[in-house]
């Protein structure tokens, strides 16, 4: 048996390496046109959210899972982070 044979016996398959875009959304706005035509650079958006709101992660339009949102350290800067409270079970039917 050759790796890929291997590989692929463990349950993995060519699709495995493949990157994917996950989204977290954070929140919603609604404001009225005439206010988003205002806009500019420096704008405050006010979101239906709260700061300690759990937020949901998506791969396209599927829910995969809520999280937490984080700053973890990293080349000493702060960088946003999502600590996963919990995963959808993706076996089971939409």
């Amino acid at each position: 048996m050759d790796n890929a044979q291997a590989g692929q016996a463990q349950g993995s398959t060519p699709f495995t390496s493949v990157p994917i875009e996950i989204t977290v959304s954070v929140g919603k706005a609604r404001p009225l046109v005439r206010e988003l035509l205002q806009l500019n650079e420096g704008s405050v958006l006010t979101l239906d959210k709260q700061l300690d709101d759990p937020v949901e992660l998506y791969v396209g339009e599927k829910l995969i899972g809520i999280g937490v949102l984080e700053v973890v350290e990293g080349d000493g800067h702060g960088q946003l982070a999502v600590r996963l409270t919990e995963v959808v079970d993706l076996q089971s039917p939409a």
